[in-house]
């Protein structure tokens, strides 16, 4: 199995789940955490709580998926790392990243937001996981795909102080409904924008049909183009830090920062190549 292969075997996984997840009605199946007492607390609305809880929901049906496709199915090697799975091929060998993320719909056709994943650490130090949070060196696999969940909150939740017992399970409220799965490389739905304010996260589109179909900016200007933005992007913080300049901030300054000279090396490139061909293989000290 290719990842062209794994991609559409995976968006056509997808479309059951919500059976596996909400009623007839569009409704959560969680209603909330149930102690030895039979007492049941509201489960919270956080975006990470419900990611988690919709992942442990959802795997059975990874294992089922990959004993399907021939694949061997990895957790986390450790908490938060990445990604949440890793599928390797039984046949080719081949990893694929699969990483489950959850946000909230917004008004209109919008979500309120989503992180895919920091542009440091591992996804710039690439042919190596030895001291970073992920799970096998981030080139090691052919593709890294965004199981995506958007979700609607329920405007008058539970109050997540009040208690039940389990005779009231009917009783208790969903606090989200109405979901809509996607599956689609991360740099599809990527934007050039930070995905959170205080964190070095890339951030995705927020309009729903660019998720849903991976039309998003980069998905027009390709992964090679998307790698090289993230990659050397240095954030305000970091450049404070540091005390280095921003080569660039978004997309136009981006364009012009890789124009700038560029005539210039084209116009030079057989000088350039001649010194290529004097370097020495090797440094000598």
């Amino acid at each position: 199995m290719n990842k062209h292969e794994f991609l559409a075997a995976l968006q056509s996984e997808i479309l059951e789940y919500n059976k596996i997840i909400a009623t007839e009605k569009g409704d959560w199946i969680v209603k909330g955490f149930i102690d030895i007492y039979k007492n049941i607390y509201t489960i919270s609305v956080d975006t990470k709580v419900v990611s988690k809880v919709i992942e442990l929901l959802l795997i059975p049906a990874f294992e089922k998926f990959a004993k399907q496709n021939d694949l061997t199915l990895e957790n986390q090697s450790k908490q938060n790392f990445y990604p949440d799975l890793t599928f390797i091929s039984n046949k080719s060998g081949e990893k694929f990243a699969v990483d489950v993320k959850s946000t909230v719909k917004d008004s209109g056709n919008n979500i309120k937001g989503m992180t895919l994943g920091t542009f440091q650490g591992y996804f710039r130090n690439r042919n190596s996981n030895i001291g970073e949070s992920i799970s096998y060196p981030y080139n090691d696999y052919s593709c890294h795909i965004v199981l995506g969940v958007i979700y609607s909150q329920v405007a008058d939740k539970p109050n997540e102080k009040d208690v039940y017992s389990l005779a009231e399970i009917e009783s208790i409220e969903s606090v989200i409904k109405d979901f809509q799965f996607f599956a689609q490389p991360k740099y599809k739905i990527a934007s050039a924008i930070k995905g959170s304010g205080n964190t070095r996260n890339i951030g995705s589109t927020r309009i729903i049909s660019e998720l849903m179909d991976g039309t998003g900016i980069f998905s027009k200007l390709g992964e090679e183009v998307f790698d090289d933005y993230w990659m050397y992007f240095v954030d305000e913080q970091s450049s404070k830090e540091k005390n280095i300049p921003r080569p660039y901030t978004n997309l136009k300054s981006y364009l012009d920062y890789k124009e700038r000279g560029l005539e210039s090396l084209h116009s030079n490139k057989d000088i350039i190549e001649k010194l290529k061909e004097e370097e020495p293989e090797n440094e000598i000290d």
